[in-house]
Order: structure tokens, then sequence, then C-alpha cells
């Protein structure tokens, strides 16, 4: 269970209420001798601290018991009330105590004391009591049953916290029916923090007895749901308080029947489902807390909320939709907090009529529009506009005039531009300011602020310019100071800050600076409370000597500037500096001496300077520490791992260490990354390392020496996410135990000598991400059809340089979801593999991997989670390309060369909407390049040379961008970028593809009519006057006939001419250069059958004006005939 300070602080407010409510009347009448006698032993008998006592210390014999601070009497003198509370009552009592002889006690108050102790089972015999508190007593254990004999108890409240201490209250025996069933007269009815453990209909009916209740708060009791609609029977409930259960459930609809309901509290109940519009509508409802149920979805209403509302919150839900424009008519309204929803649109302007608004939070929605104007909310303390889409200029420097009571203000990250209004400054109460990330420009105009309150101003990565804002020296209040990451510039002195003497935070990072931090004259009065100092990337040269005696310091972050020599010995001095960040300099070394240090360093980070010499000692403390990048030669000491106890991230990458790795390592408990590559270290890889990944969650000992095989002893509660180890001498196998390590999401065994199948164990990692086994000695095919995993977020597949072979499995690439999806990036943050070292520091361990991308291999340092590539090149594929491998339209990169591929490339290919890179280069595929290529439009790199392709390469802006060496080697391929056109493919293609498009009906009569015709006349052509009448015969004939069927017929010559095509025809087939394709072509027939049609419509011979008909003899054997055979 989880209480919150806001639910803490409403817990004490219910019982200051009843504080209040408790009116003890003090009357004339003399004190009874035994009424002051019993009130003296339990004085005597409780444990308290006099010096905390406003009550108890003053009760004494002198003075008459009914004039006791904190006691009440009626007029006969019996004591009828008894307020001890807040008294630091210690130790408890038991059933003996004179406390309960007090018999005529009606109102009985001992709450906010530390009883520690069970509650006494004697309360049965204060039978007078209708008001009993208890709450926030410390007390525990079982709450006795003897206190539901109080039947005319109409308050009783016994709230607990104990509960966060592990010892609560509870009600078991009895359980809540038991124990409320008599307590028919009771209103209010307090039991939060009790665990009583009980499912929802069950709580629900125990209170259908106490129809007169009319308050109700159960916070934090272990109740669980559903919320069950029986509670509406208690339709005299105006307070429902059931915060932090868990119901899991929706809010019933018939809550909305409570018609006298002032206050509703349900946050961190896990509701789910979708909110009653109708409960905002219930006219006395003033106060709503939704809070905290991240899966209740709801909306509000168009029309009119509840009037008289002055708390709405429902942070942290679903809540989604516009923002209701009528908010402006709920004049009560005074704390409205609508943060970490699903809102949209502008911000209305009706905002400005909440005149009794004191807290506003609409931060990280996802509103609209400009700035609103809240002029009119002059009571408005708190200010959260921050994580949404605000833009525009804020209207005026006066924007902020009148919001004299304002304490904060946050507008972080929007969009907001221009300048920031003088007006804030100017505010009397204002003590935080938050508007970095936006986009402003420029200061309003900065005069007289010397009275100013402010404590904290943030105007960090904005797109301020010009020199440093001399006037914010004026603001001598300020204690956090952070203009990081904007575009100020020229010199500045630190000097010239010195009047901010109560600056603990001061952040000048990432500008265009140049700053002297040599302090004139320093002393303790320079800065003296300064405790964070940020000057990355400020062109400095030294080290800021005036922190020498700064003890308060805790983090100095003096990366990327130019600082050279040697980091001086006062800074591992500084007692309570937490993290140092030198990185990014030109520093040589360290001065010493370095042992014995008192320093307490939690962040050490030297990384990328020029460091050399052996590895300094670790600090004591560290949880981080960066040494990578540097000159350090010398081998890793073997006791490392025993000064690594609290480390949780080491790198010591990018130096030129050697010999071996301690075995010591192992014996750092805490250790999550650990990044010894690109050194030098040789012999083989420790088995503990292995074995120590229950919390390591990085091992990256890339590009060293290390030999051996890969230790198989991995545990069951592997909790390791990335293994890089490419570029050793590794040889053997994959480790089998490897695949117990489920939440992996990079493996990199790239250029080593590992002889193994594919891994098809890995197919039950369903989180990875990254599998490069490059330059390996795999082999085998890469199908796993026994296995029944998936890799639903595989992003990089980089299998080339081995012997894989086989056909690609098709049906395994169906899993390869990540690769599938096309996701919408615009929309969404830019993220990458990485892991979170530091829970609240913001460091991060980036991945890397190479690809070989473009025909080039690249380190991708920082992979994007959006990143998708596949390198099977260089392998021996075979058959055909899967169709499914075109089905990943996240794809950015392709490598399939240098295999035997065959086939075609399919026409899907065009899916790759994302492709950037593609390589289908030495392979045996065929055909022609399909036509969809052209449409990649961010395509870069295209190799499709040396294979068999054909055919003309397809138009496109991008596709004749590419050199010639894309399509080299493709014997049949033609046009640009090659030199080989298609002039001549295009020029014959036409005509034949005409020439074979002709009417096989027609083709057929013909051949029909002349085979009958040669039966008839056959025996003519024998005789020779026969056949010179019937030659004649048959030409008038045919020229008469053929038209009708769409054919054109062309008469023979004489004998003699016919005689001469037969000998120009034997001399054409006696020439070497004979082409029998060129003349079938080039020469016509008789018959020009493929250039004419009959039209049926036109009842004529059309000819195709694109076609030529040649007669059988040569070109100039007869010029008449072959204009005959163009004619229609």
């Amino acid at each position: 269970m989880r209480i919150t300070l806001v639910s803490f602080l409403s817990f004490v407010f219910c019982y200051y209420c009843i504080y209040l409510s408790f009116q003890i009347s003090v009357v004339s009448g003399k004190c009874l001798d035994d009424q002051q006698l019993l009130l003296l032993q339990l004085k005597n008998n409780l444990t308290f601290k006099p010096e905390n006592s406003r009550k108890l210390k003053f009760w004494n014999s002198s003075i008459e018991c009914c004039d006791w601070i904190g006691v009440a009497c009626d007029s006969q003198g019996f004591i009828i009330g008894l307020d001890l509370s807040e008294e630091s009552i210690s130790g408890g009592f038991d059933t003996a105590s004179s406390l309960f002889s007090l018999q005529h006690l009606q109102k009985l108050n001992l709450a906010v004391n530390n009883f520690s102790s069970v509650i006494p089972s004697g309360f049965n015999k204060l039978e007078m009591l209708n008001y009993l508190n208890l709450s926030y007593a410390s007390f525990v254990g079982q709450i006795p049953i003897e206190i539901s004999q109080l039947t005319r108890l109409v308050t009783l409240d016994i709230s607990s916290l104990s509960y966060l201490l592990g010892q609560g209250l509870k009600l078991e025996k009895p359980n809540l029916q038991k124990f409320v069933q008599n307590l028919t007269s009771i209103r209010k009815l307090y039991l939060d923090g009790v665990n009583i453990t009980a499912q929802g209909q069950e709580w629900c009916n125990a209170l259908f007895p106490l129809r007169d209740l009319q308050e109700l708060s159960m916070s934090y009791c272990d109740l669980s749901g559903p919320l069950d609609s029986s509670l509406k029977k208690l339709e005299n409930l105006s307070v429902i308080i059931l915060d932090g259960n868990n119901f899991s459930s929706p809010v019933p609809e018939t809550f909305a029947n409570f018609k006298n309901l002032t206050t509703l509290r349900l946050a961190f109940c896990r509701l789910t489902g979708t909110f009653p519009q109708e409960i905002f509508q219930i006219g006395t409802l003033s106060v709503i807390d939704l809070s905290f149920n991240y899966n209740l979805h709801g909306s509000f209403p168009e029309f009119l909320l509840s009037g008289s509302l002055h708390t709405l919150r429902v942070s942290n839900t679903s809540f989604s939709g516009a923002f209701p424009h009528i908010i402006g008519n709920m004049r009560h309204l005074s704390e409205l907090d609508l943060s970490y929803c699903k809102f949209n649109g502008t911000l209305p302007i009706s905002l400005s009529n909440l005149t009794e608004l004191r807290y506003m939070d609409l931060s990280s929605n996802s509103f609209t529009g400009p700035m609103p104007t809240l002029g009119m909310a002059k009571n408005l303390t708190h200010l959260d506009l921050s994580h949404n889409r605000l833009s525009g200029e804020i209207p005026s420097s006066s924007h902020f005039e009148g919001l004299n009571n304002l304490v904060s203000i946050d507008l972080r990250d929007n969009s907001i531009k221009g300048s920031i209004p003088s007006s804030l400054f100017a505010l009397a109460l204002l003590q935080k300011i938050q508007l970095s990330s936006n986009q402003f420009s420029k200061f309003g105009e900065l005069i007289n602020m010397s009275s100013s309150v402010l404590k904290t101003l943030d105007l960090s990565s904005n797109i301020l310019s010009g020199p440093f804002p001399m006037p914010i020296t004026q603001l001598h209040s300020l204690s956090v100071l952070d203009l990081s990451s904007n575009m100020l510039n020229e010199s500045l002195s630190l000097d010239e800050l010195l009047e901010l003497r109560n600056l603990t935070t001061l952040d000048l990072s990432y500008n265009n600076l140049s700053i002297n931090v040599n302090v004139e004259n320093a002393d303790h009065t320079s800065f003296p409370n300064i405790s964070t100092l940020s000057l990355a990337c400020c062109n400095l040269t030294t080290f800021p000597s005036f922190l020498r005696n700064k003890s308060r310091l805790t983090i100095l972050d003096l990366s990327k500037n130019q600082i050279q020599g040697k980091v001086p010995n006062w800074v591992w001095k500084l007692q309570n500096l937490q993290s140092l960040n030198v990185s990014h300099n030109m520093l040589t070394g360290l001065e010493g001496p370095l042992q014995n240090l008192t320093s307490n360093l939690i962040s050490l980070d030297l990384h990328n300077n020029q460091l050399k010499g052996p590895i300094p000692v670790f600090p004591k403390y560290a949880s981080y520490l960066d040494y990578s990048m540097n000159k350090f030669s010398s081998f890793i000491p073997q006791d490392t791992g025993n000064y690594l106890t609290f480390t949780t991230f080491l790198s010591l990458s990018n130096n030129t260490l050697h010999g071996s790795i301690p075995e010591s390592l192992c014996h750092a408990p805490n250790l999550q990354v650990l990044d010894i590559s690109m050194n030098n270290i040789s012999g083989m890889i420790p088995s503990c390392l292995m074995t120590m990944t229950q919390t390591l969650v990085v091992l990256n000992l890339k590009m060293n020496n290390l030999t051996g095989h890969i230790p198989d002893v991995f545990p069951a509660s592997c909790a390791l996410r990335t293994l890089d180890l490419q570029k050793n001498n590794l040889d053997g196998q994959i480790p089998k135990s490897l695949v117990k390590c489920s939440l992996l999401e990079v493996l990199d065994l790239a250029h080593n000598n590992i002889n193994d199948k594919f891994p098809c164990l890995f197919k039950n990692i369903s989180k990875i991400r990254v599998i490069v086994l490059r330059n390996n000695k795999f082999y085998g095919p890469i199908g796993c059809p026994k296995t029944t995993g998936t890799w639903p977020m595989l992003q990089i597949v980089d299998l080339a340089f081995n012997n894989f072979s086989g056909k690609l499995p098709g049906k395994c690439f169906t899993t390869w979801e990540a690769m599938r999806y096309d996701e919408n990036q615009a929309d969404s943050k830019v993220n990458h593999v990485r892991f979170q070292v530091l829970q609240f520091g913001q460091i991060y361990y980036q991945d890397s991997v190479t690809v070989a991308i473009k025909g080039q291999q690249l380190e991708i340092v920082k992979i994007l989670t959006v990143l998708t590539a596949i390198d099977f090149s260089s392998n021996h594929f075979d058959d055909e390309i899967p169709i499914q491998l075109f089905d990943f339209k996240a794809l950015y990169v392709l490598n399939l060369s240098n295999n035997a591929f065959s086939g075609q490339i399919p026409p899907s290919i065009g899916n790759l909407k994302q492709l950037e890179s593609l390589d289908l280069s030495n392979n045996s595929l065929k055909g022609e390049i399909p036509i969809q290529i052209s449409s990649l439009s961010f395509l870069s790199y295209l190799n499709l040379s040396f294979n068999h392709l054909s055919g003309m390469i397809p138009k496109g802006t991008q596709i004749q961008s590419f050199q010639e060496t894309s399509f080299m080697d493709n014997e049949n391929l033609c046009g640009a970028p090659l030199p080989k056109t298609c002039s001549s493919i295009n020029t014959s293609s036409p005509t034949t593809k005409s020439a074979m498009k002709f009417d096989w009906q027609y083709i057929s009569t013909g051949i029909g009519f002349g085979f009958g015709a040669g039966l008839v006349f056959a025996p003519l052509m024998i005789w020779e006057r026969g056949k010179k009448w019937s030659n004649d015969n048959i030409h008038k004939f045919l020229m008469v006939i053929f038209p009708l069927f769409g054919l054109v017929y062309t008469p023979i010559g004489n004998d003699d001419e016919e005689d001469d095509t037969k000998e120009d025809s034997n001399m054409t087939e006696d020439s070497d250069d004979y082409n029998e394709e060129e003349d079938y072509w080039s020469y016509p027939r008789l018959y020009c059958v493929f250039c004419s049609k009959f039209d049926n419509n036109k009842k004529k011979v059309i000819h195709d004006p694109n076609c030529t008909c040649f007669q059988l003899s040569s070109p100039g054997s007869n010029s008449t005939n072959y204009s005959d055979s163009y004619s229609s």
C-alpha cells in the first residue's frame, strides 16, 4: 500500500475538522472528587514528555479538574469530555486503566500520540460514548470487538499510519461486518489505514446496516473490487474516501445517485473503464479526486459541471478530449490538476474567470495554441503547463501582472517563443521560474529586480543569444540558475556573478561563452553555498581554483573544455563531492598522491582525455567509473574487483591495457555494466564473468586478443542484455546456456573463429534486437523448423561472411514483426537501444554495432530502435529470394550479395518504402528489374551488378542517379546509366510485337482457302498452258477476294522475274554474312497479312501505317508491287 503527501494532509485535515467539531464546554460546576482522582491516576499511569505537553503537565490537585485543559464536565461535575490529542503519550495503557471508570464520558479524543500498543478492550465500559477518536495514535494489532458494543457512537475514527511501519491495525476477528453491525447510529466512520482485506460485495454489504452514515473514509484498507452498486443504498453519504485500494473495476454509474455527495476520493485504486460523466454534475460535489488510476478513461461533459466544485483532480489517468470551455463557470474552483493525462486542444479563454483558483497543473498533456491569460486568477500560487505543445509568443510583457500570489510557474518543454516577460520578475512572491526547452530568444526589459525573492531560474534549452544578462545578478535570493544549452556568447568572468551569494546551483554549459574561472581575491565569501557547478563546453583552460575550499560542492562538470595538464589534488579532498565530470579535455595526468583519499565520489568520468600510465585508484564509494578513451597502458590490477563494492558501471575501453581479465572483477556484487573493449587484453574469458550475469547487464569485451571458448555457464536468472565479443580470437560453439538470458537484446560475435550451426535456441529469446555473427565459421541452413519461438523485436541481423547454405526460410521471416511494420516516427520520441545505469542520474550505456551500409562498414554508436538491417552476404544461400523478405516495410538495409540466389527480383520489392541500401550483386538473378524499384524514394545505394538481369533499367529519379557500376556485368541489361542503349531493341521490338499481334481468324481463312484451291488446281500446274491460264485467273480472283478478308494480295511477276528472284535468293544463301532471322523479316511474304485487316464496321481493309510490307523479291526487283502493298 502507498500513501502520498496529499493523502496524508487530507487525513490531517479531516482530523482537524473532527477536532473542531469536538466542542469542550467548561462549566462552573465543582469537580467531583472521585472524578478528579481518576484523572490524576490516569496522568500518573501515562508516559509523556512534559516539554511537549500542553495539557497533562498542567493537571494538578490545586485546580479543579473541570478547569483543566482538555477536560469537560457536566453540571453535576461528572467528566463528559476528554481530549488528550497531540500529547506525545507513549507506552500505551490497559483495561485496568482508570480511564474506563469515567462512566459518564461522552467524547474521547486520544488522536496523534505514540501508544505503540494494542487498543485495550475496556472501551465497552464507556457506554455513554458518542464520539471516539483513536486516529494516528500508533495503535497496532486487532481492533477489539468491544468497541462495536458502543451503540451510541455517532463518530468513530480509528485511522492509522502504522501500516507504513509494517505493524498496522486490522479487522479480522471480528471482521468489518461484525464490527459495524451494532453501530447503527453512526454517521461518520473513519478507518483509514486499517487492514480489512475484503472483496467488493463483502465490504459493501457489511456497511448496509449503517443507514444514517454520512461520511465514509476507508483509504488504504486493502479492499478489493469491484466497487459494488449496493453502496447506493447508503443514500445519505456525503463523503466517500476510498483512496489506495485495489478495486480494479469501473466506477458504478449509480454513484451519480448520491444527491448529497460533497467529496469523492478514489485515487490510487486501479480503476478501469470509463468514468460516468453524470457524477461531475452532482450539484453538491465540491471535491473529486481520481488521480493515479492509469487505466481509467473519461472526459468532461460539454454542459455544466458542478458549480460547487473547488477541487478537481484527475492526474495520471487516461482522461482525454478537449479542455471543457465551460470550466470558467466553476467560480469556486481553487485546485485543478489534470496533469499526465491525454487532453488536447487549446486552453479556453474562460480560464481567466476562475477568480478563486490557487493551484493549476495541466502538465504532460497535448494542449496546443497560445499561452492563456490568467489575469483574473489573483489567488493563483502554483501554475504548471509544462510538457505540452503550447506555441506562439506570450502576448505582452505585462502578461503576468496582477498574479501577486504566484509562487511557482513551470512552462518547460513547449514551443513558446519570443521574449521572456519582464513582469514575471516583478511578482513579489514568485520563487520559481522554469521555462526550459522552449524557443525563447530574448529577455524583456529587466529593471529593478533587487526586491525579488526568486530562488530558481531555469531558462535552459532555449535560443537566448547575446552576452550574459547581467540584470540577473540583482536577484540576490537566487539559489538555482540554469542558462545551459542556449546561444549566449562573448566573455564572462565569474567575478561578475559574486553578488549571487546564495547560489547553490550554477549551470552555464553548452553556450558560446568563454568563461574566466579565475576569481580574484577568492575566499570563503565567493559563492559560499555552491553545491553544483556545470561549466561544460565553456572554453575553460584551467580548473576553477576558487573551488578549492568549497566543502559543500557535490557536483562538478567541466567536460568538453580545453583544460590541459593534471587534475589538481585538491579535487579529491572535497569531502562532499559526489560527481566529477572532466571528460573531453586534454588532461594528461592526476596530481598525486592518490592513496588514502577521503573522496566520497559516486560518479567519476575521465573519458576522452590523454591520461596515461597505470590505471588510477578507484574511489571507494564510486558507482559510475568511466576511464575510457585515454592512454592508460598498464595491466588491470588483479585485486581490482575488491575496490568495486558499490560500482554499477565500469568502462576501461579504448586504452592500451594488456594482460588478462582479473577474476576479482567477479567480486563486484553490484556491477551492471563492464566495458573493457578495444584494448590488448589476452587470455581466456573467466567463467565467473558469465555466472555474474545475474546482476551484469552489459558485457563488452570486443576488439581484444581473447582466445578459447565462450564459457557455457550462464545462470538461470541471467539478466544480460548486451554481449559484445566481436573481433577477438574466440573459437568453439555458442554456449547453449546463453538461451537462459531471456532479456538479451544485443549479441555481437563478429570476426571470431566460432564454428557452429545457426543458433536456433535463440528463437526463445523474444526480446533480442541485434544478432551479429559476421565473419565466423558458421555453417548449414538458418531455418529452425522445430522451434516455435519468435523474434518480434529483431531489427538488425548480420550473418555475412560465413558458410551458411540452403534456401532462406521465408516462413520464419513472418515472425520478425519489428521489420514488418513501418511506424510513423514523426510524432514519436527518438529511442535508442540502451540501458539506464543510474536510476535517478539520467546516465545510460549506449550499445554500438558495426553494420554494412551503402557499401561501407559503419559503426553505429547509438542504435536507433527504428534502424533495421539484414545482411546475409558472402554465404552459400541459393534458390529464389523468399517473397516474405519483401514484406519488411521498415527495413533500411538489405544485403544479399555474393550468394547463389536465382530467379527474378519480385515486384513486391516496392513494399520496402524505407529502404536506403540494397545490394543483390554477385548472384544468379535473371529477368527484368521490376519497375517498382523506382518508387523507393529513400534508396541511396544500389548494387545489382554481376547477375543475369536483362531488359531496360527502369526509369526514375533515384535509379538514374546511380553509377554504371551498380548494374555492370548483366550482359542483357541496357539503358541509363549503362552506356549500352536499348534503341535497337526498342526499334525492332514494336515491329515484332505489332507483327505478332495479327488476327488468327483471317490467317486461318486465308490458309484454308489456299489449301482448297490447291487441291482443285494442282493438276493444272502440270500442264504448261493450263499453268499460265490458271495463274492469270487466280491472280484476278485473289485480288478481288483477299480484301474482303482483310488481306492484301500482291501478284507475282512473270516467270523470268521469278527465276531472277530464285537466283538472287541462292546468292544470298551462299553469303557468309547471311542472317536467317533478319532475312525473314527484311523480305516480305506474298500475303502481307501482318499489316492489314478488314474492319467490319467500316466495311473496308485498314492498313497499319506503322507496319511495312515487303515482297518476296529483293527490294529493287519490283518497286511497283512494293508500292501496291502499301495501299488500302
